[in-house]
């Protein structure tokens, strides 16, 4: 699966912003960009090019998209070529002050819009960095059905506390019954961080200004997750990573956190005052339990993803970590249940006597109602009542500020990640889940954004009576050409696509393309993609309500001769793909490709040498080597002159891939075929016809030949030559028959063969890189 992104028209904008112009507004037509799973959905005009948001909104089918000194609103209809657009710059004196500041006019001195969230039926709120001053107000999007799309100038007001300052620092935020709620740094020289709530008719709130609380932090996400069908119990979520010192070490370490607060928090009557008063704290593990209980931690919160459930009480929580270690680089997946974290949060809290104790649980009297619960009818009790946070007694309210960690970490599901990657040549940041229900019961398949502008798409299974798991990645889809970051990802089940931003822009890509799996039911068997499955005629879009008669798919096993006995077990015998000829010249080296179309199938090669029938093994050694692409003789030799056969195994189930032909020419055949001619005398071209014959010299494979080897360079550049006259468009058909006489004193061993026609191009749907 080929995925691309045309970056050259985000390189345009930013060479005409380095040269003072603007760039041309540029309409692209969105019914051929819809229609494909490899499209741009939007790039590159104004200031677009420092996209930081992105918001999805299913209910009227739009996409909102904040850049630099611009807001967007795209219409996802396929029928529709709507895109309107909102600039929003900062003040002129904002940017001059912010200029004056050393910051980059360019870069840094513009209105990031930062902030998306759904405000009510009809409003947006969205909050940019304006400038180093941040700035908030309403845009009207109108109601369902409608493209309206306007900022209104009277909401317009600071968002200091609701967006952060600079273009790239951390954040996390979400608007919850009218108010927004954020983490962030608050100030300009990062001092200031906090949980921010702010709008709204009621008093706003924050952390105070205590590395007991918040000693800088990351945020990653916040969520509200409620506890029952009590509203009064209703929670926000933080997550994210924080520094830490411990008592036997002078150095900071990184954990992550999950912190919450209660929704309906007042703060105190006469201590923490506009403060919250329920704030707590707990540690998220995410480790790999080694041997003498010495654990692989991956402390690094990345990202973090809600899978909500019919109830939406507990939600499953997947969180993504890297790993902070000198000794490895490595990213890992682990998934919480919000059991877990409600059994910490009620349990004993974290204390110790100074900061060169160590920490341990605390065994005094903990003050009635409990810090950390919300005033609700579950904490009241007959003769006594507490209808806010204002009630509580201030010993409540010490105790809160003086313990806000608990003593017990939060588990991942069976104590150990679901997924660990730690030979990849990139970094995860981003995660988004999609449940999906297959014939052998529901999958999560998960979609890990990578910095090179890739996108890993994963399934893990749980093996039957075992917390063993078993890893497949289906697909690794190169979004973006060049190896841009990406910086946020959002999924439309609804579509059944897959949004994803980086700064060059945003693309959508199909969580599923069933029919780049081939045409027979062995392939779409074998591709284990809960999406899809064979249907009796080809492999398509998994229908659990679909007639199953002739219905195969087998995600946990992917066995093809258990599944496709009575169906179209190949579309002919593999052992008949097409043959490849390759020629090679004695002493040099050649290559000869095969890419498996799974990266869980293991490749054997074969070689037929004739006149014999029989196919030996290849021997690889130092002269010939094995490769993820195929076989690399560093030198050939006469005798390796054969039919090539590269197989690929996966359970159990064994087909030809690729078929090769390899010819090798000796120094004698060469010699008999061109004759030798002096050093200095260019080379003759042989095309008669002018067109054929390049109009200047092409040096580059030259260079290549002599990385290769120099001996025999110039009868093989004549070769060469003779080849490229033989292909002209008149003589295509009697390519190999003109070969042939052109050379008629080589002995390649099996005379007469004729190509076999083209068939269809061997796709690797599950690993494909960018065109």
């Amino acid at each position: 699966m080929r995925l691309w992104v045309s970056a050259w028209m985000c390189w345009l904008g930013a060479a005409l912003l380095a040269a003072g112009r603007s760039p041309p507004r540029l309409r692209l037509p969105y019914r051929e960009l819809l229609g494909t799973n490899r499209s741009v959905l939007f790039f590159g005009h104004r200031g677009f090019l420092g996209f930081r948001s992105l918001y999805l909104d299913e209910y009227r089918d739009r996409l909102f998209i904040g850049g630099k000194d611009v807001l967007y609103s795209l219409l996802l209809d396929r029928a529709s070529a709507d895109a309107k657009e909102i600039y929003w710059p900062p003040l002129p004196g904002q940017t001059e002050e912010c200029f004056q500041k050393g910051k980059d006019p360019r870069t840094d001195c513009a209105n990031y819009v930062r902030v998306l969230h759904p405000y009510n039926r009809t409003h947006l709120l969205a909050c940019g960095t304006g400038a180093f001053h941040p700035v908030c107000a309403f845009v009207y999007v109108g109601h369902r059905g409608e493209h309206t799309f306007s900022l209104e100038p009277a909401s317009v007001e600071p968002g200091r506390g609701r967006c952060p300052l600079e273009p790239s620092r951390a954040f996390a935020s979400t608007v919850i019954g009218g108010e927004l709620y954020t983490g962030l740094t608050a100030d300009f020289l990062g001092r200031d961080p906090g949980i921010f709530r702010s709008m709204g008719t009621r008093s706003a709130l924050r952390t105070e200004v205590d590395q007991r609380l918040l000693n800088d932090p990351k945020f990653v996400a916040v969520h509200l997750i409620p506890d029952n069908n009590d509203k009064d119990n209703d929670k926000a979520y933080f997550f994210f990573t924080e520094k830490v010192v411990e008592a036997d070490s002078k150095e900071h370490a990184i954990v992550s956190r999950v912190a919450r607060v209660c929704v309906n928090d007042a703060g105190g009557q006469r201590v923490l005052v506009n403060k919250w008063s329920t704030f707590n704290k707990a540690r998220l593990v995410c480790s790999v339990p080694g041997p003498g209980g010495i654990d692989t931690h991956f402390d690094e919160l990345e990202d973090i993803f809600l899978l909500r459930t019919k109830d939406g009480k507990s939600p499953e929580i997947y969180a993504l970590f890297s790993t902070v270690s000198h000794v490895f680089q490595g990213s890992a997946v682990c998934v919480y249940h919000m059991a877990d974290i409600r059994e910490v949060f009620n349990g004993p809290f974290a204390h110790r006597e100074s900061p060169h104790h160590q920490w341990g649980a605390y065994e005094g009297r903990v003050p009635y109602p409990r810090p950390g619960v919300c005033p609700s009818k579950t904490t009241n009790q007959p003769r006594r009542q507490f209808g806010t946070t204002k009630d509580f007694p201030d010993e409540v309210l010490h105790f809160a500020r003086a313990h806000p960690l608990m003593y017990k970490p939060v588990y991942p599901r069976h104590r150990r990640p679901l997924l660990v990657k730690t030979d990849l040549p990139h970094r995860l940041h981003q995660l988004v889940v999609d449940r999906v229900e297959a014939e052998d019961g529901q999958h999560d398949v998960l979609f890990l954004g990578t910095d090179a502008g890739s996108v890993l798409k994963v399934v893990v299974l749980q093996k039957t009576s075992s917390v063993a798991t078993e890893e497949i990645v289906l697909e690794e889809l190169q979004v973006f050409k060049v190896p841009v970051p990406i910086t946020q990802m959002e999924i439309s089940v609804k579509r059944q696509t897959l949004y994803v931003g980086s700064s060059l822009g945003v693309a959508q890509v199909r969580l599923h393309r069933c029919e780049t799996y081939g045409t027979a039911c062995a392939e779409c068997c074998l591709a284990r993609d809960p999406y899809c499955a064979w249907d009796g005629t080809a492999c398509t879009h998994y229908q659990p309500s679909g007639k199953r008669r002739h219905r195969r798919q087998d995600i946990r096993h992917g066995n093809p001769v258990h599944q496709c006995l009575d169906q179209n077990l190949t579309v002919d015998d593999f052992e008949s793909v097409e043959e490849k000829v390759l020629y090679g010249a004695e002493e040099n080296s050649t290559f000869l490709e095969c890419t498996p179309r799974s990266p869980q199938a293991t490749v054997q090669w074969f070689v037929q040498r004739p006149p014999d029938e029989q196919r030996d093994e290849v021997k690889t050694d130092e002269r010939i080597l094995q490769t993820e692409q195929g076989l690399l003789f560093r030198k050939l030799h006469r005798h390796d002159t054969g039919i090539y056969y590269c197989k690929t195994l996966e359970h159990g189930f064994t087909q030809t891939v690729a078929k090769t032909a390899l010819e090798v020419l000796t120094s004698e055949q060469l010699a008999r075929t061109v004759p030798w001619e002096r050093g200095d005398e260019p080379l003759r071209p042989l095309c008669s016809e002018p067109r054929l014959v390049p109009q200047a010299p092409k040096t580059w494979f030259k260079d290549i030949m002599h990385l290769i080897s120099s001996q025999n360079l110039r009868r093989v550049e004549e070769y060469c030559a003779r080849l490229w006259c033989s292909s002209r468009p008149h003589h295509r058909k009697s390519k190999l028959a003109h070969t042939k006489h052109a050379l008629a004193s080589v002995d390649v061993g099996r005379k007469g063969r004729a190509a076999k026609p083209h068939g269809e191009k061997n796709r690797v749907p599950r690993q494909a890189v960018a065109t």
